[in-house]
């Protein structure tokens, strides 16, 4: 853009009007890249990368552990658990566990790269992978217990056991993988390669479930642990401590 001759910038009335114009130009370009720039930054924070995705549908999981605690205490107790509630779990165990988040994220990505660079991360992979497999097993015997209007007396004590067994294998499970696993495989890719990962779990993550798989798991375990008594955090307050023995 041009502007008027050189002038007596203070007198002269149309080197003033341009220079406003020019002012006000140079405003408007900016006022409306600083917003973009804002909302790509924006953007740019609140992604989920792979781990953290991993690590936040461990979550889940685990909140569905406590509700296998809960459901196995009560029937030592021999007392009546919410069959429906418990079928619910197992089912959201098997469809955003093991059959998303075991099979298609850690089996299919995570592992064999770890595998692939031998030592005691390639070794608990393995067994891993062998743990995966028995939960399924044990998930299909709670959705075959679950699956009637309520537990038989005779089935409480052999599905309380299975259930202690897998909150225990997977107590262990999740902690080695948020701790040992996930930190190897980070360490096996490259920035853009790892950048690339993170966008192809949410792409499977959304053609598996059809939305946001990670949300609604997290509405169903809510919804569950309500079924449990297990919703307000505030009444799983530890108690305090005994007063300490005198010497």
């Amino acid at each position: 853009m041009e502007g008027p001759e050189p002038g007596n910038e203070a007198t002269d009335p149309r080197r003033r009007r341009w220079l406003a114009g020019a002012g006000l130009a140079a405003l408007g370009g900016l006022t409306v890249a600083l917003p973009l720039a804002a909302r790509a930054e924006e953007e740019k924070s609140t992604d989920v990368l792979a781990v953290e995705d991993l690590m936040r549908e461990h979550g889940v999981l685990r909140r569905a552990l406590l509700v296998y605690a809960q459901a196995a205490t009560r029937l030592r107790a021999r007392e009546t658990i919410p069959a429906d509630a418990l079928h619910r779990t197992a089912a959201l165990f098997r469809h955003f566990g093991e059959d998303y988040h075991e099979h298609s994220l850690e089996e299919r990505h995570v592992f064999p790269a770890v595998v692939a660079t031998g030592g005691e991360p390639a070794t608990i992979c393995r067994i891993l992978a062998t743990q995966h497999e028995r939960g399924r097993q044990i998930t299909d015997y709670i959705l075959a217990s679950s699956a009637g209007k309520g537990i038989g007396q005779a089935d409480m004590a052999p599905l309380a056991d299975a259930l202690d067994g897998l909150v225990r294998m997977y107590q262990h499970h999740t902690a080695i993988e948020d701790t040992i696993v996930f930190p190897a495989w980070k360490r096996t890719l490259t920035p853009a390669r790892y950048s690339a990962l993170s966008e192809t779990f949410e792409a499977l993550e959304r053609r598996m479930f059809g939305h946001d798989g990670f949300e609604d798991a997290v509405d169903q375990i809510g919804r569950i642990e309500r079924a449990f008594g297990l919703a307000d955090l505030a009444a799983l307050t530890a108690p305090p401590p005994p007063a300490s023995p005198a010497r």
